[in-house]
């Protein structure tokens, strides 16, 4: 009996000490990530009603303040520039999980945290003001002319600087007005959620950097990359058929050019006219699924983008392309014939490769990741960790906190970049990217259509490109999508988004 009480004692005892770590694990260890969790919402009604610290644009526009009303709360949330700034600031509501800026910077902004709490010693014993305001690094004017540009179509503007990664504008259409959401009164801040979650468009998504959509040419940027990186590319040859249908190895669809039309030639001259058969044949015959799949994550695919903002999604590139066959010898080679290219590997699925390396099948991306995209070939190869927030200040002017540019990942090698970013100039000039140029300034672009396969067709509209003053790294990066656009034109990105990056481009630079 003594036996099985002191087992039973024992067991009691190492089942108190799990229970105690876990708690302590929980408590301390696990603090921080339950606090930020979207559903612990404890932090957000502690705060609600009080004073908070401003956000504010690069150029001095408040985009959030805290108005003294008395009544029923002491303070409500405003935001003066409605929507203009709804999926970056977010908002703060009593009824509805706090989104954006005011959430991941919640207890900056109500002056909780422990540096403001106790900054001076003096702070110990009196009441001052311990709000901290946020400086972004999105400037107004550039914010405004996106929106203007865009309209009222479904889409979205991202444009950032590609040498530090600090963003100036980046909109989505629709958007939504959050001082609804803020209302004090919780029947108005609900019966506005309401709304918004039964409108078919999704106005509270932020598609910019939270939707993913078939990126179509304007991936071809990152296979001529992989291309070049694997040196089986250069920028004058080999030089690719003049075809008008592409037939993969070892069977599959066939794929075909725009219109049934037919193209070729070297890197720069298919990039110019986004010739279908000669990008698919080059992913899937020259470059092969390793290379393609490493050099699309080292542009950011499949991995998950590091902006200061909540909830952004993972861009996609497909990993599993089967088993090795053969070589490209075997089955595009003769007896006697010897290719450039013959020992790269032709897998199961290569004819899905082809596909994807033409921007179709499951490749997917957020406009932030294709921004990203041109950005690393502004930026000799380099992408930085983008971010909104340049600072946050007291109300005495102390600075708690300041953004540092920070490399995120090398894309590929300064000479790649300086290939493609030569490419990407001539497509503004003499290509599909003609309506992006701004006389005065260095210019590069490629546009995409991704075909959305209905009937009637529809066709996302996209552009991508950078812009700089000189001849050194551009100041500016820009990815533009306009949504489900009739039509499957290969040109509907120069003609429906290269003008409104042209419109963004030389607001900036105004």
């Amino acid at each position: 009996m003594n036996g099985r009480i002191r087992r039973l004692g024992l067991a009691f005892a190492v089942l108190y000490v799990v229970l105690f770590v876990q708690l302590n694990r929980v408590q301390f260890f696990g603090a921080e990530r339950l606090q930020e969790h979207s559903i612990n919402s404890r932090g957000l009604i502690r705060d609600f009603g009080q004073e908070r610290g401003s956000i504010i644009s690069a150029d001095g526009v408040v985009i959030a303040r805290s108005v003294e009303i008395g009544e029923p709360v002491d303070f409500r949330r405003e935001y003066p520039e409605g929507d203009l700034y709804a999926h970056i600031a977010g908002y703060q509501s009593l009824n509805v999980a706090a989104t954006g800026l005011e959430r991941i910077y919640n207890d900056e902004l109500a002056g909780v945290t422990v540096e403001q709490q106790f900054r001076t010693f003096a702070g110990l014993f009196s009441d001052l003001d311990t709000t901290a305001t946020l400086h972004l690094t999105i400037r107004d004017d550039v914010q405004r002319a996106a929106r203007e540009a865009l309209g009222d179509r479904r889409g979205s503007v991202v444009a950032l600087d590609p040498r530090t990664g600090a963003v100036v504008a980046l909109w989505t259409w629709p958007s939504f007005d959050p001082n609804l959401l803020a209302d004090p009164d919780g029947s108005v801040a609900n019966a506005a959620f309401e709304a918004y979650l039964n409108d078919s468009s999704d106005p509270l998504l932020a598609k910019s950097y939270r939707e993913l959509f078939f990126p179509g040419s304007t991936f071809k940027l990152v296979t001529a990359a992989a291309g070049l990186e694997s040196a089986m590319i250069g920028a004058f040859a080999p030089e690719f058929a003049i075809a008008d249908t592409y037939n993969p190895i070892p069977g599959g669809s066939p794929i075909r050019n725009f219109a049934g039309g037919s193209c070729g030639g070297n890197l720069v001259e298919v990039l110019r006219v986004s010739c279908n058969t000669a990008f698919a044949e080059m992913g899937a015959e020259w470059v092969g699924p390793e290379q393609m799949i490493e050099t699309a994550e080292l542009f950011g695919f499949n991995q998950l983008p590091p902006i200061d903002l909540p909830n952004a999604a993972t861009s996609r590139f497909p990993v599993d392309y089967g088993i090795r066959l053969a070589d490209v010898d075997f089955y595009r080679g003769g007896e006697d014939v010897i290719l450039v290219n013959g020992a790269v590997g032709v897998y199961e699925n290569s004819a899905r490769l082809a596909q994807t390396s033409i921007g179709q099948n499951d490749v997917a991306a957020t406009p932030l990741q294709m921004a990203l995209v041109a950005a690393a070939i502004a930026n000799n190869g380099q992408i930085m960790v983008p971010y909104v927030v340049q600072e946050l200040t007291g109300a005495d002017g102390t600075s708690y906190q300041i953004t540092k540019e920070r490399l995120w990942r090398q894309a590929m090698r300064l000479s790649s970049a300086d290939v493609l970013r030569a490419a990407m100039v001539e497509v503004a000039v003499n290509g599909t990217a003609r309506n992006m140029a701004v006389d005065g300034l260095m210019v590069g672009g490629k546009t995409g259509t991704a075909q959305l396969g209905t009937d009637p067709p529809n066709s996302h509209a996209w552009i991508i490109g950078f812009a700089g003053t000189g001849d050194g790294v551009p100041e500016l990066a820009i990815a533009v999508i306009v949504e489900a656009q009739e039509g499957a034109s290969e040109q509907t990105g120069g003609a429906v988004a290269a003008p409104i990056a042209r419109a963004v481009i030389e607001a900036y630079f105004s």
